[in-house]
């Protein structure tokens, strides 16, 4: 929207219901709902991946997998992988594979939620992602990569972008002033 001598540059909730009707979306919620579908799709592969070993030797694919990466089967990264493949049992990759399913579901159900720009999903995806927040900063103290720093600004940019956009929408001072009860 641009703003004029009369006019807000920050779209107001009536504007923002006649873009949406018009098919435009709010670039940020579509940029973090491509993302949370992105990640959906990954865990859902991992959760299939891990069904897919269930009763295989997990030792034999780790050797398999050297062998078209042209990795030396008794290089120090292969032998560290099948010591610790060694730990996962069929119990193990099953709820391995039930978690990553579960996960990918929830993150399907932001994505769509946020593509659709829908309230629910909004506070939905702010409170899984500052659920994390505790974990991924133990992460970084405990041995920080380049990986999980980035992935922890994306999702402070995402908090960020997250709590502005509710606020821009009066959404908290609604949510304050109906309260919590249930009936």
């Amino acid at each position: 929207m641009e703003a004029t001598p009369h006019t807000s540059p920050v779209a107001t909730h009536e504007e923002t219901a006649t873009a949406h009707s018009s098919g435009v979306h709010d670039r940020g919620l579509l940029a973090i709902a491509i993302f949370k579908m992105a990640k959906s799709a990954f865990f859902f592969c991992v959760g299939m991946g891990a069904i897919h070993l269930l009763h295989k030797d997990l030792g034999d694919e780790v050797l398999k997998l050297a062998k078209i990466l042209h990795r030396d089967p008794e290089s120090r990264i292969v032998t560290l992988v099948l010591e610790k493949v060694d730990l996962v049992d069929a119990h193990r990759l099953r709820q391995l594979g039930i978690g990553t399913f579960a996960y990918s579901a929830l993150a399907l159900t932001e994505g769509i939620g946020l593509l659709l720009e829908r309230t629910w999903a909004e506070f939905l995806t702010l409170a899984l992602t500052l659920s994390f927040v505790p974990w991924e900063i133990y992460e970084l103290i405990r041995h920080a990569t380049w990986i999980k720093a980035g992935l922890f600004a994306i999702n402070l940019a995402v908090l960020g972008y997250l709590v502005w956009l509710l606020e821009r929408k009066g959404t908290f001072d609604k949510v304050r002033q109906k309260g919590f009860s249930a009936g």
